[in-house]
């Protein structure tokens, strides 16, 4: 017969890490605009990040969670102008697209692996 208190400590798992891409945003041009992008947010989650009255040019890199869409929009202001957007993943080009006077809009987006 075995006498005595058996202790064990409970360890929680790990969270698990996001997987995630660099993907950098940049915005070029004339004119002020409203950015808005896909970012990994500060919970490690994916997250909306949006940037207002924005003089150009502009770049941001971040990580995109894999298995989400790498996104960029921009949104010209009354004043009009012309800016390009352009979308970058792991470095290479993906797409851009051009917006022009009052409100004009352009959006870029690429595409990631899900992850496995």
């Amino acid at each position: 017969m075995l006498y005595g208190v058996f202790t064990t400590t409970e360890s929680k798992p790990a969270p698990k890490a996001t997987l995630s891409a660099e993907v950098t945003y940049e915005v070029t041009g004339s004119g002020t605009v409203d950015i808005s992008y896909r970012t990994l947010g500060a919970s490690g989650a994916d997250a909306a990040a949006t940037a207002s009255k924005v003089r150009l040019p502009w770049k941001k890199t971040v990580d995109v969670p894999l298995g989400k869409e790498p996104v960029v929009s921009i949104v010209l202001d009354e004043q009009g102008g012309r800016a390009r957007c352009a979308l970058a993943i792991r470095g290479k080009h993906v797409q851009s697209s051009t917006a022009s006077g009052e409100f004009g809009r352009a959006t870029c987006t690429g595409e990631l692996p899900a992850p496995e």
